[in-house]
Parts: C-alpha cells; sequence; structure tokens
C-alpha cells in the first residue's frame, strides 16, 4: 500500500471536495480503495491469529464510505478526508478502528455514544463487576498507550438507577466507552506501522472484549 500516494489524493480531494473533480479523478481513487483493500485483507489475516473470537472481516465489509452522509451532516463536505475502516467487527460489537487521513490518524475501539439498551447494558456490567474495567483501565502499559477513556460528555449526576455514591460512579457517568491512540503520518509510512498496528490491538483487546461480554449477557 502506498500511503503517500494515499494522503496525495486526500490532499487533492480536499481542495477539489466536488463529484466532477472525483468524477475526473475515480480511477485514481478505486486504485487506491482497492490498495487499501487488500491492506486490510493482510491484516486482517494477521490480526485473526492473535487470538480464538476474532471475526473475520475482509476489507471489502470493514472499509467506510469515503463520502459524508449529508442527510445528517448538511453542512460537511462532499467526501470525507480520511480512509477508514473497522476489524475484527462482530455484528453489536465494539470492533477495531482504523483511520488514516490529514487531521486524523489513529487507532480506536470501544462504543462511541451507544444507544439507551446498549448503554445500559455496559453500565449494568459495571454495576457488576466494574473493578474487571477499573483494573484494564488502571494497567500502566494500557494508560501509557491509552491515557484513558476517550474525552467525551458525562451525565452530571448519577445515571438512573444508580446512586451517587456508587463506588465506581465516575464510570457510570460516561455516554461513551472507548480509547484511541493517536498516529503520525511518520508512523503510517514507518516499515514496522503493521506491527505497531499490532501492539495496539492486542493492548485494546481486553477493553473491547469487557464491553462486548457486557452486551451479549
Amino acid at each position: 500500500m502506498n500511503f503517500n500516494d494515499l494522503f496525495h489524493f486526500l490532499e487533492e480531494l480536499q481542495q477539489n471536495n466536488n463529484k466532477e473533480w472525483m468524477d475526473a479523478n475515480r480511477k485514481w481513487y478505486k486504485s487506491l480503495r482497492n490498495d487499501f483493500i487488500t491492506w486490510l485483507d493482510d491484516l486482517d489475516m494477521t490480526m485473526a491469529q492473535l487470538h480464538d473470537d476474532y471475526y473475520p472481516t475482509p476489507g471489502k465489509k470493514g472499509i467506510n464510505r469515503i463520502n459524508n452522509n449529508l442527510m445528517f451532516h448538511p453542512n460537511k463536505p462532499i467526501y470525507k478526508d480520511h480512509f477508514g475502516a473497522g476489524l475484527d467487527k462482530a455484528p453489536n460489537s465494539a470492533d477495531f478502528y482504523i483511520e488514516i487521513g490529514l487531521k486524523h490518524c489513529l487507532l480506536a475501539g470501544g462504543r462511541w455514544r451507544p444507544d439507551s439498551k446498549t448503554l445500559r447494558s455496559i453500565r449494568d456490567a459495571i454495576d457488576y463487576n466494574g473493578e474487571e474495567l477499573q483494573k484494564i483501565l488502571d494497567k500502566p502499559s494500557f494508560k501509557k498507550m491509552f491515557g484513558g477513556l476517550y474525552e467525551d460528555e458525562k451525565l452530571v449526576s448519577s445515571p438512573k438507577g444508580f446512586s451517587n455514591d456508587h463506588p465506581h460512579i465516575e464510570l457510570l457517568r460516561n455516554k461513551t466507552f472507548a480509547v484511541e491512540y493517536q498516529l503520525t503520518r511518520a508512523d503510517v509510512l514507518s516499515d514496522d506501522f503493521k506491527e505497531k498496528i499490532v501492539a495496539v490491538y492486542k493492548e485494546m483487546l481486553p477493553f473491547r472484549q469487557y464491553l462486548n461480554q457486557a452486551v451479549t449477557v
């Protein structure tokens, strides 16, 4: 995968974010998209060896559309400034997300503002065994890699059904349960990029498994 070419394409696209330019350069886009899918396929096969419950996700199923959803976000540009994909993408699960773009290059996983039913399941899991999640978050290597949970909106008071003096009230107040690892363009272009992704995936795995277990019990 020629990531230099991918960055070049995205830079040109953002300077010409319209359908006319995309139509004129669609061959370039399709070539990059196919290369990205092939790269994802290889990464998928590598990560499938890391644990028994890995959910194989071919690149074609993992890759996201480059078009923004203008129905819900009419003020956004027509096209995104990144290529994104989810792997280990079982139904109703916290997948492993990869984004390579101009503003952000990152690896992430978890639940971004889940629906009320899913959020309730996560909070019930924390109520039952929040010590396990806190242990994952407090692991030195995890804190070094991710810092902590992704900073997002929190409830000011306790969620319905939980007291303000709950031992895990700070976790329960979260609306998003996700972590992310920021990459630089140099990381993406480095020879050991794949090895870095695998290291981040492995460190994140217990966190994602906790969340996935929470919504399946």
